[in-house]
């Protein structure tokens, strides 16, 4: 997590008319980032799939909800059958065991009556690495206002703009360009499928983090959230998210988003969940786009069954906030980017003799001590504590600032240490702005 405020921009210089028009309104218009694609990824492809892979041995149900020959039943009873055989894998991806690079995109609104995607920005950029081997995910994130070169002599723009621009194909050549990787294959969702999915569950229930009172009479938007457990509806889901008013800005909501992740995934996986597959599968339909067929799609949902949510390592592609007139960018740092992309992209693994590493604790008041506790059993594994202090911090986080702290170390840790369980969340952050020279941070807060 990085301690800036990103400003919106009110003001854009790019030639393209359509895309004047929307960043003269982006002040106006609260827009979703980061985990928000990953959420709806997993609610259609991942989440809705893998809700019926966990029931997909009642035939009967399947044959009552969506017809005894209709290809969904048959299709998912084909590929339950392996579950016969424990011993073997339960996927056969048509790619094989090669790592895959799933470029997720959140598009925005042009409008009511507008199409859904044409000259759309895509506000929410998320690459996705699945190995299948491994049988795990990785998740960066692409800051929207990253300052890059557009192909085809479009010029310097943010990323965002790509695919107002250039469509999909732009985007795609501009990420490739940019990383130096390879995108095999894309999801575009709409903004409105959100709020549509949230509708169709009944709800989620969320820990609001604190109280939330704004209104935007213009923007028809009104948050009125009190701190605690709510069970939300779909308009408070989306003013929840939407909330902006934080002393961290876009990262606030970033926090918000990922933990949303969480309380909808519980959702779906709610035994009264699956008779409200047809409705959202009608949904994903509408608001949906991507060039995976439908078998891809179903093994990819297969594969899904082994992912731990718990167990992704997530990143945000490093950088610092420039101004330049009204126009506001994130500029990407060269060498902290390449570590990300090597680490959680190439999956590169470095080793090392180092066998003491060097910690910052934070927590908040209730949880002083827990963290009294932990750090006792995290000196006793060797780690030394070179900085602590309290925290508003409202989740639990594991933050890796070293290429030496991997997700295999952590989970060697964790069996050590009872009390670093609270600390689901890993998060890959090679800059590190709570404590110079440790590396790692744990933060305890309790949800």
């Amino acid at each position: 997590m990085t301690n800036y405020t990103e400003e919106d921009n009110i003001q854009n210089s790019s030639p393209i008319d359509k895309y004047i028009k929307q960043a003269e309104e982006e002040e106006k218009r609260e827009n979703f980032s980061f985990i928000k694609i990953i959420i709806v990824m997993f609610i259609i492809f991942i989440g809705v799939l893998f809700a019926i892979f966990l029931f997909a041995d009642n035939k009967e149900f399947l044959e009552d909800e969506f017809g005894q020959d209709s290809f969904i039943t048959k299709l998912f009873i084909k590929l339950t059958k392996s579950n016969e055989a424990k011993e073997k894998a339960e996927f056969a991806l048509p790619f094989g065991l090669k790592k895959q690079n799933i470029l997720l995109l959140g598009v925005d609104s042009n409008g009511e009556g507008s199409d859904l995607w044409e000259g759309t920005r895509t506000d929410t950029i998320v690459i996705l690495n699945i190995d299948p081997k491994s049988k795990s995910l990785n998740a960066i994130s692409i800051p929207r206002d990253s300052k890059v070169y557009l192909p085809d002599d479009k010029g310097i723009q943010k990323i965002n703009a790509a695919h107002a621009i250039g469509g999909i194909n732009m985007t795609i050549r501009t990420i490739e360009d940019t990383l130096g990787i390879r995108i095999d294959k894309y999801i575009m969702v709409h903004d409105e499928a959100v709020r549509k999915i949230v509708e169709a569950l009944g709800g989620v229930d969320i820990y609001v983090e604190k109280n939330m009172h704004y209104n935007d009479y213009s923007g028809k938007l009104h948050i009125n959230l009190t701190k605690g457990q709510h069970h939300l509806e779909a308009d408070e889901v989306i003013g929840y998210l939407r909330f902006r008013h934080d002393a961290m800005g876009d990262i606030g909501r970033t926090q918000r988003q990922q933990w949303f992740l969480r309380g909808l995934l519980n959702e779906i996986q709610k035994p009264e969940t699956i008779s409200k597959m047809p409705e959202i599968l009608k949904i994903a339909k509408e608001y949906v786009k991507t060039n995976m067929s439908l078998y891809e799609m179903s093994q990819y949902a297969a594969l899904a069954k082994h992912f731990d949510v718990d167990n992704i390592e997530i990143a945000t592609l490093p950088g610092s906030p420039n101004k330049k007139g009204y126009t506001s960018y994130w500029i990407l740092d060269p060498e902290k980017t390449q570590e990300v992309i090597n680490r959680l992209i190439y999956r590169e693994r470095i080793k090392t003799d180092k066998t003491q590493f060097v910690a910052t604790i934070l927590y908040t008041k209730d949880n002083a001590q827990d963290a009294k506790n932990l750090i006792d059993m995290l000196k006793n594994n060797n780690v030394e504590i070179k900085c602590t202090d309290t925290t508003t911090a409202t989740h639990s986080q594991f933050i890796a600032h070293s290429k030496y702290i991997t997700k295999e170390y952590y989970n060697w840790l964790e069996k050590k240490v009872p009390n670093l369980d609270n600390a689901r969340q890993f998060v890959f952050d090679p800059v590190n702005y709570y404590c110079a020279d440790t590396d790692f941070t744990i933060i305890l807060a309790g949800q």
